[in-house]
């Protein structure tokens, strides 16, 4: 398979949304994938990211990885996870125009997960929801520098992964937002946030979700 890597521009709210396209030929579906937090260094380029748009990809999806307000070229300055949710809806309404009206998987990593939770409940409201969600690290709760995350409530087939040895996410944090829903984890024994050595894991969980 021949995936072909594209960049563009797409026009936000505040300015261009910068994209990478792993363009796949023969498309499924689409996939918006979201980088970890901007502030603290995370990219459309981030690997977990990049993991997952390419997994996708080979999944006959077409991937969009977009780059945060104030990332890369992309303009705007960091919105907590409001602005960014609004630009992903911008993101997704171009590509179904440009691809096709075709089913829409959201992954993300991080606080990139905490972003797909509320573009997810946005997607439901307006009555065009997901076909299924990835959340890898997903930020929840209290994480360390200050930052409280009420995280949205999901559907029940979405695929969470984590790391049993997470520093900057702790699995408790994870397991405490997803006990009430009834969600069950993936933990990933001795993965650090970032999964380091264990990216191959990702890939393995989502192709055997989506070839089920």
């Amino acid at each position: 398979m021949k995936i072909v890597e594209e960049n563009l521009h797409i026009d936000g709210p505040v300015g261009p949304i910068e994209v990478i396209v792993d363009n796949p030929g023969v498309l499924r579906g689409i996939a918006l994938i979201c980088h970890p937090h901007p502030l603290f260094g995370g990219t459309n380029t981030n690997k977990v990211t990049q993991t997952l748009a390419r997994t996708f990809a080979r999944l006959d999806y077409v991937s969009l990885r977009p780059n945060f307000r104030g990332v890369g070229e992309s303009a705007g300055r960091h919105d907590d996870g409001r602005g960014e949710s609004a630009d992903m809806l911008v993101v997704l309404a171009a590509a179904k125009r440009r691809f096709g009206d075709l089913p829409v998987a959201l992954a993300g990593f991080s606080f990139g997960a905490y972003v797909q939770t509320r573009v997810a409940q946005a997607l439901a409201e307006a009555g065009h929801p997901a076909q299924r969600l990835v959340l890898v690290g997903t930020a929840a709760g209290h994480v360390e520098g200050a930052r409280q995350y009420a995280t949205q409530a999901v559907a029940s087939d979405t695929i969470v992964i984590h790391g049993s040895a997470d520093e900057t996410v702790p699995l408790g944090n994870v397991l405490a937002w997803a006990e009430p829903l009834e969600l069950p984890v993936i933990v990933v024994p001795g993965a650090d946030h970032f999964f380091h050595r264990r990216l191959h894991i990702i890939r393995d969980i989502v192709t055997r979700a989506w070839r089920y």
